[in-house]
């Protein structure tokens, strides 16, 4: 009766042991580079002031309710140089006389490749109830495909916004919520 002993390393059995072990480690080594490469960005240092940045625009956006704006934008499209027409106008008690306004198409993902255009007044109604505003958007990220944009049209003390679908940016209206 002669037995041969295979080596350990070998045989199946011991590696089919050992392989959950080591693909736990491989995995908690993998997950702690990318926690270490990677920022969450989470939390921002200056968070307090954000809070109170967010409470003002608010009492903007409750301003521009307060008043009945609401503004009916055409632009020729979203790209840098392209013009953009807004009339402003109010069901309340008139369209506050601005000389400019500043508009914004805000990238849901990229800050980036936010547009942004300071319109100069052209015109207004005599009774007040109705401004209009030309421009053009300033330099900006060229994007290769179609973006759902928030749109935020401010005066001094109200400021409108909305949202508009990929490929709306051409037309659209938006109205303070009343």
């Amino acid at each position: 009766m002669h037995t041969t002993t295979i080596p350990w390393y070998r045989q199946r059995w011991p590696w089919l042991l050992m392989l959950p072990p080591l693909t736990a480690v491989i995995g908690g080594v993998v997950t702690i580079v990318l926690a270490v490469r990677s920022n969450d960005g989470v939390v921002a240092a200056d968070y307090y002031k954000r809070g109170l940045a967010i409470n003002a625009e608010l009492s903007r956006s409750k301003r521009a309710a307060e008043l009945g704006l609401a503004a009916e934008v055409q632009a020729g499209g979203e790209n840098a140089g392209d013009g953009v027409y807004v009339r402003v106008s109010s069901s309340g008690q008139g369209v506050p006389p601005e000389a400019a306004l500043r508009i914004r198409l805000v990238h849901p993902g990229r800050s980036g490749a936010d547009r942004v255009a300071i319109l100069s007044r052209v015109s207004a109604a005599a009774d007040g109830t109705a401004a209009e505003y030309r421009g053009a958007w300033d330099e900006a990220v060229e994007l290769h495909a179609p973006v759902a944009w928030r749109v935020v049209l401010e005066g001094r003390e109200w400021r409108l916004d909305g949202g508009i679908a990929a490929g709306e940016a051409r037309g659209f209206r938006l109205a303070s919520g009343r």
